[in-house]
């Protein structure tokens, strides 16, 4: 399923080349008809994203709510860009990692594409740049939900598991069941609510992450990468985690999410030498500490990685380190 950080580089692309301008909007499939002529016509205002759902504000009043879920994607065309190398507001360069190397010079970056050209880009989990569609605008492709299409550009969505027509009323009440996004609102507030709420609840820490109404964004992968880096035991209760911890989780999370949305990647192991950079590029298992490595030998202590199902998802953890 794609985290957080995916649907806000979802977003961002909407926010380029899609606000401000007329959008025919209809349904291939035929499932969205009803909420297609509702939209079409109409401009985009405003495209942004809370977690894991995208939000698209039209000029009239209503929003398309779209939330991935484990199927979803959206296939953009058209004279679309992909991220180049940009400094954060932080003043990290988005494309680097910690010892500054240039991401943008491995040839299996989507980011290393540059922009604006005609392409074809899928974004999901992951991204992958395929060349232009032979024609213009491209025939839909599988089974669309819904369509958007400008002059330059088309979006098309398939396989969500929300896909809707929302009032700003029904927008907000959407937005106001979820946690705090580091990419969204005040920063200190976001800390202040999360680890309000962590230290409250006698839940295990690996459930209140993974619960969109206590923080918003984290999956499965994040999940685990945070809790190796925290040295913590996934099954400790919220409430029983001291404050700093907690607070340590929080800025853990704004800094892997920023790399994130910078990247496109989620690249959770910091400090890479050029090798090892180059195999986490090639290879997305070398791009973590724990996730999807059962059984294998802990990076740090050599202890056999473990798994388990918690929730109906899988959990990852080193029993030595996060004892």
């Amino acid at each position: 399923m794609p985290e957080g950080h995916s649907i806000h580089r979802i977003a961002r692309q909407f926010a380029r080349h899609f606000e401000h301008a007329p959008v025919t909007v209809s349904s291939p499939q035929g499932r969205f008809a009803a909420g297609a002529k509702e939209l079409d016509g109409h401009e985009i205002v405003d495209a942004f994203a809370v977690g894991k759902q995208m939000f698209l504000e039209f000029d009239h009043g209503l929003f398309l709510r779209v939330h991935l879920g484990l199927y979803g994607a959206w296939d953009f065309a058209g004279d679309i860009t992909v991220d180049a190398a940009t400094a954060s507001s932080n003043g990290r360069m988005g494309q680097t990692n910690q010892r500054g190397t240039d991401l943008a010079a491995y040839e299996d970056s989507p980011w290393s594409m540059g922009a604006p050209r005609r392409a074809r880009l899928r974004m999901s989990e992951q991204e992958k740049v395929e060349e232009a569609p032979d024609q213009w605008p491209p025939e839909p492709v599988g089974q669309v939900r819904v369509r958007l299409l400008t002059e330059n550009a088309v979006a098309d969505l398939r396989g969500p598991t929300v896909c809707e027509v929302a009032t700003p009323e029904q927008a907000q009440a959407q937005i106001a069941r979820l946690g705090p996004d580091p990419m969204v609102g005040d920063p200190v507030e976001n800390e202040e609510r999360f680890v309000a709420t962590v230290r409250k609840k006698n839940v295990a820490i690996a459930l209140l992450l993974m619960d969109q109404a206590v923080v918003s964004g984290i999956g499965n992968v994040y999940r685990a990468e945070l809790l190796f880096r925290a040295r913590q035991n996934p099954f400790t209760p919220g409430k029983q985690l001291p404050e700093d911890v907690v607070r340590g989780l929080w800025r853990d999370w704004v800094h892997l999410m920023g790399i994130g949305v910078d990247t496109g990647q989620m690249l959770t192991m910091d400090d890479l030498s050029e090798d090892e950079l180059r195999r986490a590029m090639a290879n997305r298992d070398d791009r973590h500490w724990v996730y999807h490595r059962t059984g294998e030998p802990c990076r740090v202590c050599g202890t056999p990685i473990l798994m388990q199902e918690l929730n109906g998802r899988k959990l990852y953890w080193c029993p030595t380190d996060q004892a």
